[in-house]
């Protein structure tokens, strides 16, 4: 079987070899990097399929590291960070990050969200879809392709922005609830997360180019859920 390649990029050696011991222990391979220049040295030459990315780190933070390699690459990023307030989590899920980890943290904890990462990135909801696409003027979700585009344009989604699209599209004209979508996109252990679910639908909106108070395709029911708009 196939070992899965982690990259751990934290300036606190006690840090990476903590983690870095854990996961091998449990049958990962694992890359360290000290900083963020050398983290984006060893992305162009390996294809991890995680990134334990830290915030605080001297000369380019996790943010700007997270950002850099969006800029080319939807590898998972789970950000790491001292820091526990909202506007810091919302920062890492702006920055392009799929989930936040707030330090201290128990081992449990660490390998649940790896799990739950990794799991979420392997979901093909394409397979499963009965109908080649949605269409909504000039909305187009091909699902076969796996490709979005309005106004003729392709619209750059992350992994999780496409998920959420193509499961409200699949049940255009019914209301799905947080819970629903957490459930489905992000895993049961993230139902009540609300505001990871805000965030990345308040993200797809500005790429879809969509208004809250007159959309077009994806509609707020207040207290309810979300609903995407079916064709006329």
């Amino acid at each position: 079987m196939k070992q899965i390649l982690i990259m751990v990029v934290d300036d606190d050696p006690s840090i990476r070899k903590f983690i870095k011991a854990n996961l091998e222990a449990r049958d990962y391979r694992v890359l360290v990097a000290g900083d963020g220049k050398e983290a984006i040295q060893i992305m162009e030459e390996e294809l991890p399929e995680l990134i334990l990315l830290d915030i605080m780190m001297p000369e380019m933070d996790g943010f700007q590291v997270c950002k850099a390699i969006r800029e080319w690459s939807q590898v998972p990023i789970v950000m790491l960070s001292a820091r526990d307030s909202e506007s810091d989590k919302v920062k890492c899920l702006d920055a392009g990050a799929d989930d936040y980890l707030t330090k201290p943290f128990s081992l449990k904890e660490l390998l649940s969200r790896i799990n739950a990462v990794l799991r979420r990135s392997q979901i093909t909801t394409a397979a499963s879809t009965p109908e080649p696409r949605f269409v909504n003027g000039n909305l187009i979700v091909d699902y076969a392709r796996q490709v979005v585009t309005l106004e003729q344009q392709p619209v750059d989604l992350t992994g999780l922005e496409y998920k959420i699209l193509v499961y409200l599209t699949l049940n255009a004209g019914r209301i799905i609830t947080p819970n629903q979508l957490l459930e489905k996109i992000w895993g049961e252990e993230y139902c009540g997360d609300s505001r990871l679910l805000q965030v990345n639908i308040c993200r797809l909106r500005r790429k879809l180019k969509d208004s809250t108070k007159n959309p077009r395709y994806i509609q707020t029911k207040p207290g309810i859920g979300y609903l995407a708009i079916p064709t006329a």
